[in-house]
């Protein structure tokens, strides 16, 4: 299966790997205030910022290592909400999971629900043994939602001169 139709989909969400065609939504969502103020501004300050972003940090990864950032989709609707995926994050060795969502998409399960199947997808399809998740000492909504994910905590870590929380799931022995 392509990339481009490699979708993955829950109850309520469709996961589609992110590209090009998600520049609009990807410039929105990498200047909402909290990727800023939790993941870190990437000074994505116009739409060709975010395609660039796309075509050199995103759309790499799946050719690398056959997964990546998935756009997470309502179905009710078809709007795109979100982003979460597995990751392979400078700094951090082993797979990272990651998940971003739109403020006006929070507190409705929609975070669970893709990185819950993101979880399964990563033991299901990739026979990924282990997953990381980091997040900062501040963004107590991402610690609360791994910690549900049934994600440990393993102390800190430093990635880019930042000290983060280091969290842990082990899917497979």
């Amino acid at each position: 299966m392509s990339i481009e139709t490699d979708k993955i989909e829950t109850k309520r969400l469709l996961l589609i790997p992110t590209s090009e065609k998600d520049a609009e939504f990807i410039f929105k969502l990498l200047n909402s205030p909290k990727w800023i103020e939790y993941i870190g501004d990437r000074n994505i300050k116009t739409l060709n910022d975010a395609k660039q972003y796309l075509i050199e940090k995103i759309i790499p990864q799946y050719h690398k290592i056959g997964y990546g950032t998935y756009t997470v989709i309502r179905k009710s609707d078809n709007r795109k909400m979100g982003t979460c995926g597995l990751y392979d994050r400078e700094g951090l060795q082993g797979v990272d999971l990651g998940f971003a969502f739109l403020p006006e998409f929070e507190k409705n399960g929609y975070a669970f629900e893709s990185a819950n199947k993101m979880v399964n997808i990563a033991y299901e399809k990739f026979n990924i043994k282990s997953i990381k998740a980091i997040t900062t000492k501040n963004n107590i909504s991402s610690q609360r939602l791994l910690e549900k994910l049934n994600f440990i905590s393993k102390g800190t870590v430093i990635i880019n001169n930042t000290e983060m929380l280091l969290y842990l799931k082990i899917t497979k022995i």
